[in-house]
């Protein structure tokens, strides 16, 4: 059977993942970018990896600069995810109405996620289309609220976790 990348596409679309914004700074400016692409890697040292797409502006700044921030995004939270997913206007200013704090790298934490890993740039490495980013941590939280829930993402669609089985 030949293989079929339209439908490989629709086959990781039936992974469903959490909703991350990575964030950083560069040449004073503030960057946001909505990816669902984010693993850990390992715990000792303390390494995440972010996929992001070579067409994207946000490759372009990683690729320049040597920190960023994962935030994990809380259900109520799906405009942001849209808002750094593209839709926001091109001259927009990214953060104006968001609140955020400036984290240990100088990156954005978003105020009120689940949580955020602060990261430096350990290594890049070419994926095809993407460039997987290394980060080791530098700082991380997680939000204790017990009410908050993760926003979810599965077959092109946003979710809610549902029961617990």
């Amino acid at each position: 059977m030949p293989f079929d990348p339209a439908q490989f596409r629709q086959l990781l679309g039936r992974f469903a993942t959490g909703v991350t914004v990575i964030t950083t700074h560069h040449n004073s400016e503030r960057h946001g970018m909505t990816a669902n692409a984010f693993t850990s890697v390992s715990l000792d040292p303390p390494l995440i990896l972010v996929s992001i797409d070579k067409r994207a502006l946000m490759h372009t700044i990683m690729m320049e600069n040597d920190a960023f921030c994962v935030n994990l995004l809380p259900e109520h939270r799906r405009e942001w995810s849209d808002w750094w997913a593209g839709k926001a206007p091109k001259d927009a200013d990214q953060f104006a109405d968001i609140p955020y704090t400036d984290g240990t790298t100088g990156s954005p934490v978003l105020e009120g996620c689940l949580g955020y890993i602060d990261c430096k740039v350990w290594e890049r490495y070419p994926g095809g289309d993407h460039t997987l980013v290394l980060g080791e941590v530098q700082d991380a939280e997680v939000n204790t609220d017990p009410d908050i829930k993760p926003l979810l993402f599965f077959s092109s669609k946003y979710h809610k976790i549902g029961d617990q089985l």
